[in-house]
């Protein structure tokens, strides 16, 4: 049987503290590897914790100083844990680049080689990431596994409250699609992710910040609840439930395993994803003219 068996690595955010970050990351990951887990996936900007502060200009010139290179230091100390490990891991950071860092995520494989680099499309340019350059695309990639391979999308917190972003990593060719998360994760978010899930036929798995104890409203609103689903949602009984695991507030490692080879059976005969979609009448929906009402001064679209 081929399977991915994921780890939500649900901590409580380091601040920004890139060196704390790496130890703690590391220690984390030697955990999910022990556990059996085929993948670790970090929250989001985990190299500094999702910091940052209510003005944007200052938080531009802090983030400038917290940036890291996709060839340094720190994604260099995860490559080499990846190939150790016999692991794969998804880091996450801010990264460096000309012109304003960008909130990234790296797909790190089993042999220690970056093999995906995704950057945050729907940047939450109403708060401090107006300080950051959105990404510019929804790569997918093959990830090899100990007993197979299987295609891997990454999307990044505000990205899974836009049907579009799943969407194109599902036309990518994702079949698992994995996704750091840093905020309030409630029913309506869940719901949100759930749904990614079922239109797509694709597997989700987000993992969140753990919250503090005790509660510190000054360094994020976080409340854990990190989540996957498995995208099956009927077989020949009928419904079923595809949620994997659903953590609760606290620190910890969850587990979500995927079977690969059912989620393909699945989709090579239901009804979702690309199956019966109408793509000729959906112009609007790349179209950059917005409704009034839905006008906002500070949108970079």
């Amino acid at each position: 049987m081929s399977s991915l068996t994921v780890a939500l690595l649900q901590l409580r955010s380091p601040g920004a503290d890139p060196e704390r970050a790496a130890s703690e990351g590391e220690e984390a990951c030697r955990e999910a590897a022990r556990l059996g887990a085929d993948l670790a996936l970090f929250p989001e900007m985990w190299q500094i914790g999702y910091a940052g502060g209510d003005d944007p200009e200052s938080t531009r010139a802090a983030y400038d100083e917290l940036a890291t290179d996709t060839d340094g230091a720190f994604l260099g100390h995860f490559c080499a844990l990846a190939e150790e490990l016999g692991m794969a891991i998804v880091v996450t950071y801010l990264e460096r680049r000309k012109g304003d860092p960008r909130n990234a995520a790296t797909l790190i494989d089993r042999r220690g080689r970056k093999v995906l680099t995704y950057a945050k499309v729907h940047t939450c340019d109403f708060s401090i990431e107006a300080a950051l350059e959105p990404g510019s695309d929804f790569p997918v990639a093959e990830l090899e596994l100990k007993d197979g391979t299987v295609r891997i999308g990454l999307m990044i917190c505000y990205d899974r409250e836009f049907p579009e972003s799943a969407r194109l990593l599902m036309l990518g060719g994702a079949e698992i699609v994995l996704t750091p998360n840093a905020c309030p994760l409630d029913e309506d978010r869940i719901g949100q992710f759930r749904a990614r899930a079922f239109e797509n036929m694709v597997g989700v798995a987000m993992a969140n910040y753990a919250a503090f104890d005790p509660p510190d409203a000054g360094r994020g609103g976080y409340n854990g609840h990190s989540v996957a689903f498995s995208g099956i949602c009927f077989d020949v009984s009928g419904h079923l439930e595809h949620k994997l695991v659903e953590a609760g507030e606290s620190e910890g490692i969850f587990l979500a395993k995927f079977d690969l080879d059912a989620l393909r059976a699945y989709r090579s005969h239901q009804t979702w994803g690309d199956a019966y979609r109408k793509p000729a009448v959906y112009g609007p929906i790349v179209a950059d003219s917005p409704a009034a009402i839905f006008k906002r001064s500070d949108s970079r679209r």
